[in-house]
């Protein structure tokens, strides 16, 4: 069948090819990513949690800025707060109590904001492949279609043997766009909620953050 395909036909094979190799790439790499962040997250909060409740600001930063909590999404926001509250405490701004608050509450959500973002990282493509590879395959069915059509006019009649050729490639494009789509969806959804699940995380320990340092200020 391969071999009896026309060279647009085996061009549109190669494009959903690639999109499906794509697909599954960033998925893995997501998927790798997200179990990191969870795994370490779970580790992390505890642990930053006890420092702050003796008082040990500096350890908790220390911890929150290392390397064994790089993938933690927590520890991004967590250390964003604690970092700007350390700066405003050492430099003697004198901000009062509301406007230093403030200022934590502006640097926690913007680390909130680009930790999202880098956990977005490629999952558009996902949304991308999903959306556009039945379409792709759409149109090698179109391909494989004008080819049954060129083997009725080659051969002047219109049997079985003159548009096989061209009705199973028509098929297997239908096919392979269908195979390369689905698993794109299916596995954009699932990280999509995975995210909102991080999302909700962060919003939580954002706010338990602040609630930690108004009470340390008041």
């Amino acid at each position: 069948m391969w071999q009896s395909m026309g060279y647009v036909a085996k061009a549109v094979a190669f494009v959903l090819f690639f999109m499906s190799m794509w697909s599954f790439g960033v998925a893995i790499e997501r998927i790798f990513t997200f179990t990191q962040a969870r795994n370490q997250s779970k580790l992390y909060a505890p642990q930053v949690a006890k420092h702050l409740k003796e008082g040990r600001l500096k350890d908790a930063i220390a911890i929150s800025s290392s390397k064994n909590y790089r993938y933690s999404h927590l520890a991004k926001v967590v250390l964003a707060g604690l970092q700007e509250y350390q700066f405003q405490q050492e430099s003697g701004g004198g901000l009062s109590r509301e406007d230093l608050m403030d200022t934590v509450r502006r640097s926690i959500q913007r680390a909130s904001a680009l930790t999202a973002s880098d956990l977005k990282k490629g999952i558009s493509a996902l949304a991308t492949i999903g959306s556009t590879a039945p379409f792709v395959g759409l149109l090698g069915t179109v391909v494989g279609v004008i080819t049954a059509f060129q083997g009725i006019a080659a051969s002047g009649s219109g049997g079985i043997g003159a548009v096989s050729a061209g009705i199973a490639e028509a098929l297997v494009e239908t096919a392979l766009g269908l195979v390369v789509a689905i698993p794109a969806v299916w596995f954009y959804n699932y990280l999509t909620g995975r995210i909102e699940y991080f999302n909700v995380e962060m919003d939580n320990s954002s706010s338990e953050l602040v609630d930690y340092f108004i009470k340390k200020t008041a």
